[in-house]
């Protein structure tokens, strides 16, 4: 597959001033990290729309709480493991008033490299889906992300946005986010369907092209909608194909792979499902490639579930 890479951490700040145009009532609120997260372009251009908090989390998703009772749309963003591991208990408040607050979380997983396991969000997912009625996407391309951030705008309550830092494949989307639906990219047959989420969009494409080449022919599924999940497709899945691999920039407990294995246990008879993420425990400091090199997410290991 020809494409080139981006970092949809870069595309943040755009994406925001883009929506800002046809949503002047946006507010987008840091903690710190503007530079990082890419914020910075929002603040450059909207400085009366921007609050900067410090860093001080839980006192920005409060804030965004509060702007959001008084009727405006806050954007809260900030690193993935900041948002979702210090600021929970303010999430979960805000999840129980179904306040319209809005997420963007950047730097998934291992996507914080040298930064090491403090800065590590490989239990994002787990964190955020437990929590009723919040809304999780993860888009995998430029088009999905600024999708995503006008489906969370249509959505009157509380939503999540995972937004990796590491690389994924520069192209169009091939649908628009759909909540509750996920996306079917490549159809080649019922040998195994290979299901990702947007941070590990780049090693399932090359380990679906490296798996059709040698002769294993099987479906390629973009899980853009993380909550709700696509139920029915997930089912249907299960019953069609002889195995189901899930890549996630994550742990394993939590994640992609347990919400697949959640949604289709009860079926009398299903495909296994073969688990590709980071195991139970805490990722080292290194570039973020060799750290997901060392923790399993290689088209090898991909490979050698599809087998």
């Amino acid at each position: 597959m020809d494409y080139q890479l981006i970092s949809l951490r870069t595309l943040v700040g755009d994406a925001l001033n883009a929506a800002f145009d046809k949503h002047p009532n946006i507010f987008v609120l840091d903690a710190d990290l503007a530079g990082s997260t890419t914020a910075a372009q929002f603040a450059a251009k909207h400085p009366n729309h921007f609050i900067e908090t410090g860093i001080a989390e839980q006192n920005a998703m409060s804030a965004a709480a509060g702007i959001a009772v008084e009727g405006g749309i806050p954007f809260f963003v900030d690193f993935s493991l900041f948002i979702t591991g210090t600021c929970w208990t303010q999430i979960r408040q805000a999840c129980y008033g179904n306040l319209n607050v809005k997420m963007i979380g950047t730097h998934n997983g291992m996507d914080g490299g040298y930064d090491g396991a403090t800065h590590h969000a490989n239990e994002d997912i787990a964190l955020m889906r437990v929590i009723p009625d919040l809304t999780i996407l993860d888009p995998s391309n430029p088009d999905e992300l600024y999708d995503a951030i006008e489906c969370a705008i249509a959505i009157d309550g509380p939503v999540f946005i995972r937004t990796t830092r590491g690389n994924v494949p520069n192209l169009s989307a091939t649908k628009s986010i759909k909540l509750g639906k996920a996306q079917i990219i490549y159809d080649k047959g019922n040998d195994f369907a290979l299901i990702y989420e947007g941070s590990t969009t780049d090693l399932a494409m090359r380990s679906f092209e490296a798996a059709i080449q040698n002769g294993q022919n099987g479906k390629l599924i973009n899980i853009c909608s993380i909550k709700p999940v696509d139920t029915k497709l997930l089912r249907d899945l299960a019953q069609s194909v002889k195995r189901i691999i899930t890549v996630e920039n994550h742990s394993i407990v939590g994640g992609l792979g347990s919400l697949v294995a959640e949604t289709v246990c009860d079926i009398p008879s299903h495909a296994p499902i073969y688990r590709i993420g980071v195991d139970d425990v805490f990722t080292e400091s290194g570039p973020g490639d060799a750290l997901k090199e060392k923790y399993g997410l290689t088209v090898d290991n991909v490979l050698s579930k599809i087998a």
